[in-house]
């Protein structure tokens, strides 16, 4: 066997057809590209399909609002009945800058109808298409360094993650006999428009000092764990959260 036949065999995703949602952009985006490098059929499903994301031509960009349960059960019936499903990763998510105080109940509901309501729902809806995947049906959830730590002015989304990594571990013990395994990625810091919208000068020097690597990740460590997950080499991982996180949760002092 060639070194390159044994990567493939490993990591290649040829044939594979999955779900990446709020992939127009950020994380998603580069999680959807290097699926699609790597073999992959994937859908984007996002609420805004942005014109000129530099996108692989396995990508299939689909609008759809996750919040939206007629929309999406119609997406993955129609993806799921003509082609199967090998995959989703539950990427799309808000947050917003606000003191806990001063926190009104619309958006403290619209938050956790977009991070958990909805991710529980997609995955539910790809259930049925999952379980019969040729060689075992894939979610990744993607959550954050908020499920464990306490970050001032984005508490909804503090709870958000943390229902998240409760949802994963819970679905993973549900569907371990079903032949879907059931993961999450926790990201550190990155550059990314959801981090834009809540660091600003000081907390940009503060985040620099917590990370024991010292800098941002590259979005790409992101994605090609989520290959990993995905691939032939993961067979036997399942409720388990991965920290891609430059050693911050680790960081002591």
């Amino acid at each position: 066997m060639t070194n390159k036949s044994y990567v493939d065999q490993l990591f290649g995703l040829e044939g594979k057809v999955g779900i990446v949602t709020g992939a127009s952009s950020g994380i998603g985006l580069e999680i959807a590209n290097v699926l699609a490098s790597a073999g992959a059929k994937v859908y984007d499903i996002s609420r805004t399909l942005r014109e000129g994301s530099p996108s692989h031509e396995n990508i299939v960009r689909r609008q759809g609002d996750v919040t939206d349960r007629v929309k999406m059960q119609s997406i993955i019936d129609e993806i799921g009945q003509r082609e199967g499903l090998d995959f989703v990763v539950n990427n799309a998510g808000v947050t917003k800058r606000m003191r806990a105080d001063e926190m009104d109940e619309v958006f403290w509901n619209q938050i956790h109808e977009i991070n958990v309501d909805a991710l529980f729902f997609i995955s539910k809806m790809a259930y049925p298409y999952l379980k019969q995947a040729p060689t075992k049906g894939r979610i990744i959830n993607i959550t954050s360094m908020a499920a464990y730590m306490g970050f001032s002015e984005v508490v909804p989304y503090c709870s958000t993650k943390s229902a998240v990594t409760g949802i994963t571990r819970g679905l993973s013990v549900e569907w371990a006999r079903e032949n879907i395994l059931v993961n999450s990625i926790s990201p550190g810091w990155f550059k990314s428009d959801m981090n834009a919208q809540v660091v600003d000068e000081a907390r940009d020097k503060k985040i620099r000092s917590k990370i024991a690597l010292g800098e941002y990740g590259d979005l790409k460590e992101i994605a090609y764990m989520a290959l990993f997950l995905l691939g032939n080499g993961a067979t036997y991982i399942t409720g388990q959260d991965f920290s891609v996180d430059g050693g911050a949760r680790s960081f002591g002092y």
